[in-house]
């Protein structure tokens, strides 16, 4: 009997304390970062005052164990950037982790002797990236990449992404070789660590061929902000739609009425358990704005299985309602 309340003890202990972990979880999870002045953030990039630039190659001249890292970044879309008045680099380490003189100055000349002794820089005296709040780590980025170079983030700080602490690192990865984002066939993947429900929906039966590699997130929204919700790229949905359903755009004699906007009215993006992405079967989603109607007389409703059975046209066409016999328009 003792041994059973001991059991019991320890459960309930064990219980008890994966409570008060997740509790703990939720709560830092729930915590609020509050935007500071960018005054502040740009304090925290300046870097160490009493270091000095010295150029990515005095910092890796003394020792071997960042030549991939150089080498990758040297052959980047960053690396390539020279200056034409001076033949220096536009963009080099210093650029991002600040001035590097202090690193090294402890560091002898004789490589060879570096190595076998492993001596190291003074990592302690860059800017601790990995540690400044999410818009510093942005800062650094927009320094250069700002809307006047790059027209893609006009939108950047008022953006979804901003304004929910993701930054440039969380999609960018500058030291995963030459390429420094993600190609086409990763970005699902990538968007999916974040919007598990979007990688859910695109596993139904009607999807986006994104799992199929033919499409990207980024052909339908832009992750560094937009004018439309959900970072929709476009004036409207139904322009962003048509930039591939061009059979869909019109215009028409008889418009779809209430729909000729937002193609979301009836398909779901993503993914649906119908077809054609539908919200809902048919004729369930017409009978949501159209009542029903009879069909081929008599007291009863005869719903066909599929609306466009009869409405094929049903995004829009050049050709009035056609008639019954009684010359009534059928609705």
């Amino acid at each position: 009997m003792n041994s059973f309340r001991k059991i019991c003890a320890i459960v309930s202990l064990v219980v008890a304390t994966a409570g008060a972990l997740l509790l703990t979880s939720c709560a830092e999870l729930k915590q609020d970062h509050p935007f500071l002045p960018v005054r502040e953030y740009e304090r925290m990039i300046v870097g160490r005052l009493d270091a000095e630039y010295v150029g990515t190659d005095n910092c890796v001249s003394k020792c071997h164990k960042h030549e991939k890292i150089t080498s990758d970044f040297k052959h980047s879309v960053h690396g390539e950037q020279i200056k034409p008045e001076t033949g220096l680099p536009l963009v080099n380490c210093e650029s991002c982790h600040g001035p590097g003189s202090l690193a090294i100055e402890k560091i002898g000349d004789d490589v060879q002797e570096n190595d076998e002794k492993k001596v190291k820089c003074d990592t302690n005296t860059f800017l601790d990236i990995n540690t400044l709040p999410t818009p510093a780590q942005s800062l650094i980025c927009l320094k250069c990449h700002a809307a006047a170079s790059s027209p893609s983030l006009a939108h950047w700080n008022g953006s979804v992404h901003a304004l929910n602490d993701v930054g440039c690192f969380d999609c960018h990865k500058l030291h995963r070789g030459p390429r420094q984002k993600v190609s086409r066939e990763e970005t699902a993947e990538l968007c999916y660590g974040c919007h598990p429900e979007v990688k859910a929906e695109n596993s139904l039966f009607s999807h986006h061929p994104i799992r199929e590699k033919k499409i990207a997130c980024t052909d339908c929204h832009d992750p560094h902000g937009a004018i439309q919700p959900h970072l929709l790229k476009g004036n409207t949905p139904k322009e962003l739609c048509t930039r591939c359903h061009m059979e869909k755009q019109g215009p028409f004699a008889f418009e779809h009425g209430d729909v000729t906007e937002n193609c979301a009215n009836c398909h779901a993006p993503h993914g649906s358990v119908n077809n054609y992405l539908l919200n809902a079967a048919m004729p369930f989603l017409c009978l949501q704005c159209h009542a029903g109607h009879v069909v081929g007389g008599g007291d009863t409703a005869l719903y066909n299985n599929r609306c466009t059975d009869c409405h094929s046209q049903i995004h829009g066409t050049d050709i009035p309602t056609p008639t019954d016999k009684k010359g009534s328009f059928i609705r």
